[in-house]
Parts: C-alpha cells; sequence; structure tokens
C-alpha cells in the first residue's frame, strides 16, 4: 500500500482493516516528513520555539523529540 491513490481508497473504505493500514502509512509519512523539515528547520537556523510554534507543540516537545 504504498501508491497514494491507494492509500486513499483504503482510507474512504469501510472495512475498518483497510482504514487502519491506511492509518499506519499516512503516520508513517508524516512522521518522516516532520523530521525532514525540522531537519531542515534546524540547518536553517530556526530555534526550537519556532519550530514548535509552527507545530503547534512547545519548543520543550520538539527537542526532546529530535534535540539528539
Amino acid at each position: 500500500m504504498s501508491l497514494p491513490k491507494t492509500v486513499l481508497a483504503a482510507a474512504e473504505s469501510p472495512d475498518p482493516g483497510q482504514g487502519l493500514q491506511a492509518v499506519v502509512v499516512l503516520r508513517r509519512l508524516t512522521d518522516r516528513l516532520e523530521q525532514a523539515h525540522v531537519s531542515a528547520a534546524r540547518a536553517a537556523g530556526w530555534t526550537w520555539q519556532q519550530i514548535g510554534d509552527a507545530l503547534g507543540v512547545s519548543k520543550q516537545a520538539v527537542h526532546k523529540k529530535y534535540g539528539r
């Protein structure tokens, strides 16, 4: 289930198994996107506060997750 149309179809499916499978795929994609953009923001000089504000979380939360 890697194609966008397949994920969309699964997300809209009345079958809970397909819907939940789509949730897993979307969650993984979201995690990868967030990590990539947090890294890009840090490389561009953004503070943890700016990143937290953009993500709608505290600077402590984002720093705890990505501040390694």
